[in-house]
């Protein structure tokens, strides 16, 4: 399993260089302009999706910056937010390489945003989540670009594992 969660991590951040180098084309008013995704515009999804990642980072590692809501606006301008989503992938990247297969199989817990509850659950199905909620949320990123008349991209794994990711075949 460690294989295929450090593919996921690799896969990850090809996908999310796709996105961001499809939403540097983009103008300032269609980057922030709502078109329907569950937070709107795609400068408040990826926002999201940066949260998102940093909350079940600081889970995962106990390290790092942890948003409190789910919606936050963490960087206000594309560049800024591109560099720390670079380097948030990196960090997962690095830590997935870390991981062994006793940590993987090991239950862990935690406390949701949504509810001050703690959860006790396997550490691969929590990691699974991380790179599923990525996906959700690239799709909708997926649909504003094409709802603002840009290109289609190809962000199913198959086109990662073909170019860059052949090391994970």
């Amino acid at each position: 399993m460690l294989r295929h969660y450090r593919m996921f991590a690799a896969y990850n951040r090809w996908a999310n260089a796709q996105v961001y180098a499809a939403a540097a084309d983009l103008s300032d008013a269609d980057f922030r302009s709502d078109r329907g995704a569950f937070f709107g515009s795609l400068h408040r999804t990826l926002n999201h999706l940066l949260v998102a990642d940093r909350i079940w980072m600081k889970r995962f590692t106990g390290t790092g910056e942890a948003p409190a809501p789910l919606d936050a606006v963490l960087f206000d301008d594309l560049e800024a937010l591109a560099a720390a989503r670079n380097a948030e992938d990196e960090r997962i990247i690095a830590w997935t390489g870390m991981l062994d297969e006793a940590v993987l199989a090991g239950n862990f817990t935690y406390v949701p945003v949504t509810q001050p509850i703690e959860i006790t659950q396997p550490l691969s199905s929590a990691l699974a989540h991380l790179f599923n909620h990525q996906t959700h949320h690239r799709g909708q990123c997926h649909m504003t670009l094409t709802a603002l008349g840009k290109p289609s991209l190809m962000l199913d794994l198959i086109y990662f594992l073909r170019s860059e990711g052949r090391e994970w075949m």
